[in-house]
C-alpha cells in the first residue's frame, strides 16, 4: 500500500469513528425526562368497540 492509500484510509477510518462517538454520546447524555420518550393518546370508549 502506498503512503497516500495508508494516510487516505486512516484519515476515512478515524473520520467515521469520530462520528460514530458524537453520535453516541449525543444519545447517550440526553437531558430529556422520561414523559417526552414516548405518548399515549387516551383511548376513549367508542374506540374500544372498533378494537
Amino acid at each position: 500500500m502506498t503512503p497516500a492509500g495508508l494516510a487516505f484510509m486512516l484519515i476515512s477510518v478515524g473520520a467515521v469513528t469520530l462520528l460514530f462517538v458524537w453520535c453516541l454520546y449525543k444519545v447517550l447524555s440526553g437531558k430529556k425526562s422520561p414523559e417526552h420518550l414516548a405518548h399515549v393518546e387516551p383511548i376513549s370508549e367508542k374506540d374500544l368497540e372498533k378494537r
